[in-house]
């Protein structure tokens, strides 16, 4: 996420996230991290990619999105808002381990649960439940810590209870998604599936697992069958599928946001792993 203007956030005596995200930039991030989080639109307007689903979003957007579920929004580059900003959210984020298996299993938290399980696919809140979740959400961070809790109950037990919720990303994109036992290749993962625009640090990855630079190289490519570089391109070549889909993005746009800096390194490594150059990918979806 690019910079936080203004936040609440986690303190000794608190447990979960509550902020307002404000972005004047042009710059899009896919990633996505260890903690659920719940997204407010409150100003701007574009797309809104969670897994595979590709939607628009614009003012009073609401989602609850699960774990380690790859999500962006691409706000228009002309706001349309009186401040100017591209995009503003207010989000709350909290760990997994602040609703434990035991808290859980009791009947008053049937629906908290519930909710913890729709977030796996991401959800859409809509309809009368949008209207009491926004209002709770819009309140979190002016409320002291245990007004705060409680409302955060009240929250997750409102989105459990709603039969209006909208399921984001497809179920096929569950089975298909990056998983592994591996505690080495996770944080590799986690790590270029972060910092996919930033050039490749070597250097700073084997340190995150404890290994020499050149030990990490030959362990990533014994267990993954490829190269750390082209494990990138293919998160890259992802999220530029994705953009593709927007028809108002050029495809040097589509080629800088996705983290390539150059359109002939661009259109050669996204025909490899697709068999189409970028403009006969979009013509094909289009079409």
């Amino acid at each position: 996420m690019p910079a936080l203007l203004e936040e609440k956030s986690i303190k000794g005596d608190e447990s979960f996230f509550i902020g307002i995200f404000q972005d004047n930039l042009e710059k899009s991030t896919w990633h996505y991290h260890n903690n659920f989080e719940i997204s407010f639109i409150t100003e701007g307007s574009g797309k809104r990619i969670v897994g595979d689903s590709i939607e628009e979003f614009q003012p009073g957007d609401l989602v609850f999105i699960g774990r380690r579920l790859p999500h962006v929004w691409i706000a228009n580059k002309e706001p349309q808002s009186i401040s100017s900003r591209n995009l503003e959210m207010v989000f709350l984020q909290f760990p997994s381990d602040l609703l434990s298996p035991q808290m859980l299993g009791l009947p008053e938290f049937k629906f908290v649960s519930k909710a913890l399980s729709l977030s796996d696919r991401g959800i859409q809140i809509v309809g009368h439940t949008l209207n009491k979740v926004s209002e709770i959400m819009l309140q979190l961070p002016y409320l002291d810590n245990f007004e705060r809790m409680l409302g955060f109950f009240k929250l997750m037990d409102i989105i459990g209870k709603s039969e209006t919720n909208v399921p984001l990303a497809s179920k096929d994109y569950l089975k298909k998604r990056f998983s592994t036992s591996n505690k080495r290749i996770a944080v590799i993962h986690d790590y270029l599936m972060n910092n996919y625009r930033e050039e490749l640090n070597l250097k700073n990855l084997a340190s995150m697992v404890n290994m020499a630079e050149g030990s990490l190289c030959r362990f990533f490519r014994a267990n993954m069958g490829m190269t750390l570089f082209e494990y990138l391109n293919l998160i890259k070549i992802e999220f530029a599928c994705k953009l593709l889909m927007d028809f108002e993005l050029s495809v040097l746009e589509v080629c800088l946001d996705s983290g390539f800096n150059n359109l002939s390194h661009f259109n050669k490594q996204f025909k490899k792993t697709t068999g189409l150059p970028p403009s006969e990918y979009r013509k094909q979806f289009k079409n």
